[in-house]
């Protein structure tokens, strides 16, 4: 009896054991995860691709003063910001160097000048007695060595006059220079403008630029003509031409923008030089240089910041998708063994939509064959699995579900992609939330439909709705 008794207790534990399994299988299919999510419609709008870049506003004419020649400030009449005309007094160094080196220039010249009148004098004296010398060596008056001397003697003179001519013209030219180098020591405004940047002060020393860089004093600026000069990253520079229109932000004007249009591109990167005096510069992002000239007239400073939008291409009426819509996905990738031919085959499958609404899978087969080894195949299978490529793709509504769709898309606004192949206008799709799109989602998914919010809302996760 209590050997019958251990039996049933025995079946009863175990037909217990699995209703308590096939209840908790079903309720586990019961609680698949529904994704909520928000949907749009495919539609067409008008698009203009904006490349965003930060710079500097600065003058389009602005002038750096720098002295050529050395010595002490003794006249500095001009401020930082004040207002100059053209041929205005702006810096005057200390001529007094100058003058003596003009003065003993001016002596030297002169010196040459009354040597030039004494070989003229000399050659005119020497030309006269071998003029009368040769009369009498042709009626045999005179010995052939006597007149050879006077020959001699008047060749000489002649040199004479041609080296002092050459002295003078030298003298002439080292007068000029110290003339030209004199007047040097007075700086005029070479233009009507500001002097928006002021280095040096009355009394100070400078250096010139005959033999060096020279100190930079001042920079005399026509604030009237502003411009933008932004950095733009090689691979978005190739889209920037002269004439595109662009909108500017500048910090110190709030809640304004303006108008501007590109000017100029770069030809060279901005770091090109630098790259090579430093191997650390290589790893610097590649940028060119681009001048936007802003039409307005504002008081804009130079230096201040700007932030410049960039209309590079534009589309009309062009099938769309929200930006937050188009994600990224790896395709599929299964593997298929065949038995007994010590092979493996890895497909590759993608899927895409064509015109109609109804799905439409196309298969892309890759086979690779191996030797029929454990570590060969799974080789094989992991460079398959490395050497695919995230794709555009974007999620289909499907009754309750989602299709993913692979898309090629074209340029992009602010808010929306351009759809150029693998979709049709009004289908709906999911548009949000981030979360779904960019991670929860896949294809064959459960939805529903329901407002944003902060967190991804899903049900059977055994909380109870607000």
């Amino acid at each position: 009896m209590a050997k019958s008794k251990k039996r049933k207790a025995l079946v009863f534990t175990v037909i217990g054991l699995v209703l308590a399994g096939l209840t908790a299988g079903a309720i586990l299919r019961k609680r698949e995860v529904v994704v909520t999510v928000q949907t749009e419609k495919v539609s067409r709008h008008n698009l203009t691709e904006i490349v965003v870049a930060n710079g500097k506003i600065q003058p389009v004419v602005q002038v750096k003063i720098s002295p050529e020649v050395s010595g002490e400030i003794i006249e500095l009449p001009v401020k930082e910001g004040q207002a100059v005309k053209k041929g205005d007094l702006l810096v005057k160094i200390k001529p007094d160097f100058y003058i003596a080196n003009r003065n003993q220039s001016e002596a030297s010249y002169k010196s040459s000048v009354a040597g030039k009148a004494t070989a003229e004098a000399n050659l005119r004296k020497a030309g006269a007695e071998y003029k009368r010398n040769q009369d009498l060596f042709s009626h045999k008056l005179v010995s052939e060595s006597a007149f050879d001397e006077v020959r001699a003697a008047y060749d000489v003179a002649i040199a004479q006059l041609e080296s002092s001519v050459h002295q003078v013209e030298m003298a002439r030219a080292n007068l000029d220079s110290a003339e030209d180098s004199l007047t040097k020591t007075t700086i005029v405004s070479p233009l009507t403008g500001t002097v928006s940047k002021l280095n040096s002060q009355l009394g100070e020393r400078v250096l010139g630029t005959v033999q060096n860089m020279g100190t930079e004093i001042m920079t005399v600026s026509d604030l009237n003509e502003m411009e933008a000069r932004v950095d733009i990253g090689e691979i978005d520079v190739v889209l920037i031409e002269p004439g595109q229109n662009v909108r500017l932000e500048v910090d110190a004007f709030k809640d304004r923008k303006f108008n501007g249009a590109v000017t100029e591109v770069a030809n060279s990167s901005a770091n090109s030089g630098l790259a090579a005096a430093s191997s650390s510069t290589s790893q610097e992002a590649t940028k060119f240089g681009v001048k936007i000239r802003i039409k307005e007239k504002e008081v804009f400073r130079p230096g201040m910041s700007v932030t410049a939008e960039i209309e590079t291409r534009s589309r009309t009426n062009v099938l769309t998708v929200p930006i937050a819509s188009v994600t990224t996905r790896l395709p599929k990738e299964k593997e298929k063994g065949k038995k007994g031919d010590g092979k493996t085959n890895v497909v590759v499958e993608a899927r895409a939509l064509n015109n109609s609404s109804a799905p439409n899978t196309n298969s892309l087969a890759a086979t690779t064959n191996s030797p029929a080894t454990e570590g060969t195949n799974s080789t094989t299978v992991d460079k398959k699995k490395e050497s695919a490529k995230p794709i555009e793709v974007v999620f289909l509504v499907d009754g309750d579900k989602v299709k993913m769709i692979p898309v090629k898309i074209g340029i992009s606004d602010d808010s929306h992609w351009e759809i150029i192949d693998g979709l049709q206008e009004g289908q709906e799709i999911i548009s949000g939330g981030y979360r779904a799109i960019s991670r929860d989602l896949e294809d064959g998914k459960k939805i529903k439909k329901g407002p944003a919010v902060g967190e991804l809302a899903k049900e059977g996760d055994g909380k109870k709705p607000d």
